[in-house]
């Protein structure tokens, strides 16, 4: 459930600066995506991490090359099974950082 908060937010936090958003939760054989939007004329791929401390790192650190992999693979697949190969696309990470009543968010716009 910590997890959905976080994507929740993120989603909201994307769509206030005018983002359509065209899928949550994208799942294939590769991997999963958490938000795939629309900026503009790219399509935006975006790992969304939350964190109640930074006590292990910051919460991007968790995007390692094997997460890095499974998004890219997975991207790949959402763009051949839409038909959209040779569309604009970029790779973000957000970063929630819950914190009393509000919450903190980094946006790494070319994370990967």
């Amino acid at each position: 459930m910590k997890e959905k908060f976080g994507e929740y937010e993120a989603t909201k936090y994307l769509e206030s600066l005018g983002y359509e958003i065209l899928c949550n939760n994208f799942r294939c054989l590769q991997g999963e995506i958490d938000i795939i939007a629309k900026d503009r004329e790219e399509i935006v791929f975006v790992e969304v991490k939350t964190r109640y401390n930074k006590y292990y790192g910051e919460a991007r650190d968790a995007v390692d090359k094997n997460k890095q992999k499974h998004i890219l693979d997975s991207a790949k697949y959402y763009l051949y099974k839409n038909r959209k190969e040779n569309a604009f696309v970029r790779i973000d990470v957000i970063e929630v950082y819950p914190k009393n009543n509000n919450f903190l968010i980094k946006h790494i716009k070319q994370a990967i």
